[in-house]
């Protein structure tokens, strides 16, 4: 018979690998909320590449409290979190609601047609240009109230978890077959994890308030149509909530999907050609560069126009085809709990840096000079005997699959771009430095440190279970 009570605590290990977290937390009865907010920008709000809005974005929130501590989950339609946002909405969500800021994961679904209001890669502490201050506090209004709305409507819950399969995502890394040299495309036989892990959250008479769900992939389908959009994860999102007819929300999670794109990327790779063409006609050799968005493209080529649509199509076929795959988790989702323990950490991990000193977006080794080192903050959040661990940065997959393998907890997923943004960069593994990938070339970080780092980090913060 499984206690009502259980706690976390550390067992002495000699000579164990890894420091083990000793603290005893006591266990309660669950109750969950949840709510999203509609966060897309107004017309006039949009940056001048922008041509419009495809479909609306949000914040999306979870709050899940047992009667000891509560804990928050966000994720928002957008590229990145600041660090500054998830600083100044986690504090005011610990003063306001209560719930400590190590328990609130803030998270990005790292759309890349989602413009944002802060600097990309401003310094921590930096602020906002003053004619852009006012936005900036009324984005952070949006992700607190999100949080706020949920904690509102926190009801009694039972919790479960499932994993399913999707193979919509592909290892982006490859040799290219004309070049012989390292590039951007699908690489078949290359590390990708198809898991989709799935936290379901429904009240005690099985009606279901929230889907909480994770997946590796690239959301950058939509990035040419400088259109606002949620891409992917939009999609997936959507589909799954307009099948509940909207009473539930369903927060996606991003994975390890540095080194991740979406299996079905054809229409990009073809507008790309025409858009280095196009730039080519004006003098312009963009073919070894990373340009944002489609400007500076003939849009009025039917050609351009077709592909666009097709763009527009696969995008809802791939969340559409996502969802299901999670909503056939949540069917079949089993081993409710209504009582268990809540858990947050979290720390801070250093590497080695380094400075590019030469440009080019691939193929060719770049070169490089030692740099600042790289700061990398790590966390952790269990729902009971379910680790949800985080990075401020998008990893590589091999780093999750180590994490999974290695956790001692066998509910374990990576949730990335979580809770700021590193100044790495890319993180890939160890191996990868190897590959003359953009990810890699642009990478802040030396090789040798940040793989094991991470994962020996996250694992270092999991209590060990006693009964």
């Amino acid at each position: 018979m499984r206690l009502k009570i259980m706690i976390f605590t550390c067992l002495l290990i000699l000579a164990a690998p890894r420091s083990m977290v000793c603290q005893t937390v006591p266990a309660g009865s669950f109750r969950v909320g949840a709510a999203k907010v509609d966060i897309t920008p107004a017309q006039n709000e949009l940056p001048k590449s922008y041509l419009g809005v495809l479909d609306h974005v949000y914040s999306r929130a979870i709050v899940i409290d047992n009667g000891q501590t509560s804990a928050a989950l966000i994720t928002l339609d957008a590229g990145i979190v600041p660090t500054d946002l998830w600083k100044t909405v986690s504090d005011r969500i610990q003063k306001e609601l209560g719930i400590p800021s190590v328990n609130v994961l803030i998270a990005a679904t790292h759309s890349h047609s989602v413009p944002g209001v802060f600097p990309m890669f401003a310094r921590p502490g930096a602020s906002p240009e003053p004619a852009n201050a006012g936005r900036v506090t009324a984005y952070e209004d949006h992700v607190f109230e999100s949080a706020k709305m949920a904690k509102d409507r926190l009801q009694p819950a039972r919790i479960s978890y499932g994993t399913g399969v999707s193979y919509l995502n592909v290892q982006r890394d490859r040799i290219d077959p004309a070049t012989h040299r390292w590039w951007e495309g699908a690489n078949y036989s290359g590390l990708s994890d198809k898991t989709v892990a799935v936290i379901k959250f429904e009240s005690l008479n099985g009606d279901p308030i929230a889907v909480y769900y994770n997946y590796a992939m690239h959301a950058v389908i939509n990035g040419v149509l400088d259109l606002v959009s949620g891409d992917v994860p939009g999609a997936a999102s959507r589909y799954i909530e307009n099948h509940f007819n909207d009473k539930v929300v369903a927060p996606w999670s991003e994975g390890a999907a540095g080194d991740q794109n979406p299996i079905y990327f054809q229409q990009t790779f073809d507008l790309r050609k025409i858009r280095i063409d196009d730039y080519a006609k004006q003098g312009k050799d963009i073919s070894n560069a990373m340009l944002g968005g489609g400007q500076g493209m003939d849009r009025s080529k039917p050609e351009v126009i077709h592909l666009m649509d097709e763009q527009k199509e696969i995008t809802n076929s791939m969340g559409q085809l996502l969802g299901e795959d999670v909503l056939r988790v949540v069917r079949e989702a089993k081993n409710a709990r209504t009582d268990g323990r809540i858990l947050g950490n979290a720390q801070t991990i250093t590497c080695p840096g380094r400075e590019r000193t030469d440009e080019g977006r691939g193929g060719v080794a770049g070169t490089y000079k030692d740099g600042s080192p790289v700061e990398i903050k790590l966390g952790l959040l269990m729902i009971d005997d379910i680790a949800i661990g985080t990075v401020n940065a998008e990893v590589y997959n091999l780093m999750a699959q180590r994490l999974k393998a290695e956790s001692p907890y066998a509910k374990t997923m990576m949730a990335t771009l979580t809770n700021g943004m590193a100044n790495s960069g890319y993180i890939p593994d160890d191996a990868s430095f190897g590959h003359n990938t953009f990810e890699v070339l642009s990478s802040r970080l030396q090789p040798g440190c940040a793989e094991t780092g991470i994962v020996n980090g996250i694992i270092g913060m999991m209590p060990r279970v006693t009964y």
